[in-house]
């Protein structure tokens, strides 16, 4: 069989589309009643395998039809998805010597009328491969529309998987160049079909080694019925995009090349004077440097914010959703411990916005000598924020009546009248204050059961030896706390 060359630009019509076309009067009368057609071809040769390109669906009037069996078991090895014979001028009726040949080898046999030219049908089939690549474009056109809104959310790498998965209606996942998974989406798959996910993955994103070899961009193989694919990202990541789908479709390469473009993007590593500014700033830390020596090479301003962060669905979150909230607010300088996403902010003290998808946490602006205290500050913004169920919770820094007391006075005043309470009393105090002695909320910012909470504040009641129900009482504690802080 001749080399299966690539196929039109436009997806394959099935047979049974050219048979709905009522007008032509086809009746398929052997074989089975699927096939796929690719194009049509007319041949009144004895032998036409060598003009076979494969998909044909072959027309003839069976002008040299000497051997059915040898003819149609010819046209089956070149990769002919159906034959048309028609009726008139050389036979009045189908052979039926070709029918059990048809039936035989498991040729579609389509009878064409006498009254149906060759031409009417090859014009059909041009006619609907147009309507399929109109359909295929528009599919294609509305992936690509997906894909860049799911990148726009929150969670830009997870979103644009998913999408992806819905697209393809199969199974995706961003793998590692040793086959780890870092995000999946989709239906489940078998292990062996994992198994050679990871294959590909390493097949055309290998982990890098000294003089390794340029490895492909893409790797596909078909494993029960399911069509695996893996293609690389771009910037020598060491990352691949994995599919595993039910069928392979025209403009599936397309929609797969879309959404690795955009992974692309969205998991490369930020380079140029930034990059170069913060590994040199982490160097003269680890080497003794002090914080505010090395301040200047992380950005400029003399200030700082810190934000906290956790996602809004409880899901949780990993480097890369950290890198893009961290971008979305102007940051690169972002870390994440567990569920919670850790971002600074420099420069002079702005707003920062509500992040779809997400709860935030923000401090006040401090020098980068204070940095520990924002960190802490932001960190109570947050569980404020998730107590009260806001997207956006701000520290807010000491005014009014606690402004007029000079803070040293403050401070030593407030070490000394909450010194019986340990850390996490103190805090459970403070966070039960702030939330208008709410337990629920209190339980929730602190993440403890609403018992615990309750077992805390009974606990400093007795510590401070005070009424904690009396306004004053409550009053002074909370300045004391915020002093302390």
């Amino acid at each position: 069989m001749p080399d299966s060359p690539a196929g039109p630009p436009a997806p394959p019509i099935p047979l049974a589309e050219l048979l709905g076309r009522e007008e032509l009067g086809l009746r398929r009368i052997a074989g089975p009643d699927h096939a796929e057609l690719l194009w049509v071809h007319t041949s009144e040769m004895a032998d036409p395998y060598p003009y076979l390109l494969g998909g044909e669906l072959l027309l003839t009037a069976g002008v040299q039809l000497a051997d059915p069996d040898t003819y149609v078991a010819r046209i089956v090895q070149a990769g002919a998805a159906a034959l048309g014979f028609g009726v008139a001028p050389v036979h009045d009726t189908v052979p039926a010597a070709l029918v059990e040949a048809c039936d035989r080898h498991g040729l579609p046999l389509l009878e064409v009328p006498p009254e149906t030219r060759f031409a009417a049908i090859a014009r059909a089939v041009w006619r609907l491969m147009a309507e399929a690549r109109h359909r295929e474009l528009r599919r294609v056109t509305r992936a690509q529309q997906a894909l860049a809104t799911a990148a726009a959310r929150p969670d830009p790498v997870p979103a644009v998987l998913r999408q992806l998965a819905v697209q393809l209606e199969g199974r995706v996942a961003l793998l590692t160049a040793d086959g780890g998974v870092l995000h999946a989406a989709g239906g489940r798959t078998a292990p062996d079909v994992q198994t050679a996910l990871a294959r590909l993955a390493r097949v055309v994103a290998p982990a890098a080694s000294p003089g390794r070899k340029p490895s492909p961009s893409s790797a596909a193989e078909t494993r029960g019925g399911t069509h695996l694919f893996a293609y690389a990202l771009g910037g020598g990541q060491g990352l691949a995009l994995a599919l595993a789908t039910p069928r392979r479709d025209v403009g599936d390469h397309t929609v797969a090349g879309i959404a690795v473009v955009l992974l692309s993007l969205l998991t490369a590593p930020h380079q140029g004077a930034d990059a170069a500014g913060r590994s040199a700033a982490l160097v003269r830390l680890l080497l003794g440097a002090a914080p505010e020596d090395v301040a200047p090479l992380l950005g400029n301003g003399d200030s700082w914010s810190v934000v906290h962060a956790r996602r809004a669905d409880g899901s949780p979150a990993d480097a890369l959703n950290a890198g893009a909230l961290g971008a979305a607010l102007g940051s690169a300088l972002s870390d994440v411990d567990r569920a919670t996403v850790r971002i600074l902010l420099p420069g002079p003290h702005r707003a920062v916005p509500p992040q779809p998808g997400w709860t935030l946490g923000v401090s006040e602006p401090a020098p980068v000598t204070a940095l520990p205290d924002a960190d802490a500050q932001a960190a109570r913004a947050l569980g404020h924020a998730e107590a009260t169920r806001t997207p956006l919770s701000t520290h807010r820094p000491g005014t009014g009546f606690t402004a007029l007391i000079p803070h040293a006075e403050a401070e030593a005043h407030a070490r000394a009248l909450l010194a019986p309470l340990t850390g996490p009393l103190a805090e459970t105090l403070r966070c039960w204050l702030s939330l208008h002695g709410s337990w629920d909320r209190t339980a929730v910012a602190l993440k403890v059961h609403r018992n615990t909470v309750r077992q805390r504040i009974a606990r400093c009641a007795a510590l401070l030896d005070v009424d904690l129900d009396d306004m004053d009482v409550r009053t002074e504690l909370w300045f004391a706390l915020r002093s302390r802080a």
